[in-house]
Order: structure tokens, then C-alpha cells, then sequence
């Protein structure tokens, strides 16, 4: 039976623990250690992380619930899990706010930390595949905006239908090896150059009546 790779990786795990130099924080970080995670403790929670953190136990206090957390909306955002001594509307909308996938209850204990660890990496992971294949089709998206408003370019300032158009855009991107969106772009690129160029050549009034 194959293992989970949430549950096969933990001893690789660098920990980053954001909790206040008392009791509760050391009892977590000694909890960590028994799962075999490397730990790495902070307080008050710095505004950048290292890339290597893969996981951050956060402490969600009043006191610093309007921080900016830069490391919250990188790219590849570590997992989060927010630990709050208790709920209120305040608290709750902070622990969205940094893209918690698990809370727990302090003082943390260790029956259920393993569980909340394993299972808030899982949706942290499927959140950034999600999130990679949207942008994905997003860029996707944008390309072919783009190479349509470059082939409309061409079947305007050469008088040729859609399908003549986009040849043409097709085999000067074989010509030169590059794609047909970097030839779309260019495409674009001069004729947003050049457009007002000829305004100004057909309008001299455009020019402030020189």
C-alpha cells in the first residue's frame, strides 16, 4: 500500500514555529521533534520566511492580527496552521486572512497534531496544483487574446482574410524559431508604436498645430 507523500515526507519538514517564548511554545516544538520535524522557532512573527519553510504553526493573537505577513502570498506559500487560544469573529477573519488549512486549539496537544499536520499539507498541496493549472489556462488564455489581436492587425494593414493572417504570423515564427506569440507580441508592440505615428502624419493638428 503506497504511502501518502504528506505522511512518507515529514522528516524532511522544516517547521517554522511563530509562537511567544512560554510553556505552550516550547511543548509544541518538542511535539515536532517527536514526529521529527525541523524546527525553527520566531516570535513575533517576522514579515518574510525563508523559501525552505514548508510548513508554519502560527499563533493567532489579538495583538497581532493586522501584521502583514509577506510570506502568506508568495507563489508557493507554506502550509499553514493557525493556533488561537480562542474564537471570536476578530480571530476567526485573521486565521482566513493568512490561508490557514488547519487550527488548532491551544495549548496544542499531541493527540491530533500528527492528523492536522499530514492533513493540512495535503490541502495546501492541492490548493497551489489548483492554483497552477489556473494560471495555466489563464496564460493560455491571454496567449491566444494575443495572437488574435495581432492576426486582426495583419488582415487590416495587409488586406488578407483570418486564415492568411495567421500563416503569416505562423511561418515568420518558424522562420525566426521563436513562438507565435512572441511574434504576435512584437506584432502588437509596433503597431501600438506606430499607430499614433500616423495619426500625427494624417492630423497635424494633433501635433498642437505647428
Amino acid at each position: 500500500m503506497d504511502t501518502a507523500p504528506q505522511l512518507r515526507d515529514l522528516r524532511s519538514l522544516n517547521v517554522a514555529v511563530l509562537h511567544p517564548d512560554d510553556k505552550d511554545g516550547a511543548n509544541l516544538v518538542q511535539q515536532l521533534g517527536r514526529i521529527g520535524c525541523k524546527t525553527h522557532v520566531f516570535w513575533p512573527p517576522p514579515p518574510e520566511l525563508a523559501d525552505c519553510i514548508d510548513v508554519v504553526f502560527l499563533a493567532v493573537r489579538p495583538d497581532l492580527i493586522h501584521e502583514e505577513l509577506a510570506w502568506t502570498r508568495r507563489e508557493k506559500a507554506p502550509t499553514v496552521i493557525a493556533i488561537v487560544t480562542y474564537e471570536n469573529p476578530t480571530i476567526i477573519k485573521a486565521v482566513l486572512r493568512v490561508g490557514a488549512c488547519a487550527v488548532l486549539p491551544a495549548p496544542v496537544r499531541s493527540f491530533g497534531l500528527l492528523s492536522a499536520l499530514v492533513l493540512a499539507r495535503k490541502m495546501n498541496d492541492e490548493i497551489q496544483s489548483r492554483n497552477k493549472r489556473i494560471r495555466k489556462l489563464e496564460d493560455r488564455l491571454e496567449g491566444q487574446r494575443q495572437i488574435s489581436k495581432a492576426t486582426a492587425i495583419l488582415m487590416k494593414t495587409r488586406n488578407v482574410n483570418e486564415g492568411d493572417a495567421y500563416n503569416l504570423i505562423r511561418h515568420q515564427a518558424m522562420a525566426k524559431r521563436v513562438s507565435t506569440l512572441e511574434i504576435a507580441r512584437s506584432l502588437i508592440n509596433a503597431s501600438e508604436v506606430l499607430d499614433p505615428m500616423y495619426m500625427l502624419a494624417g492630423n497635424p493638428g494633433a501635433r498642437g498645430g505647428d
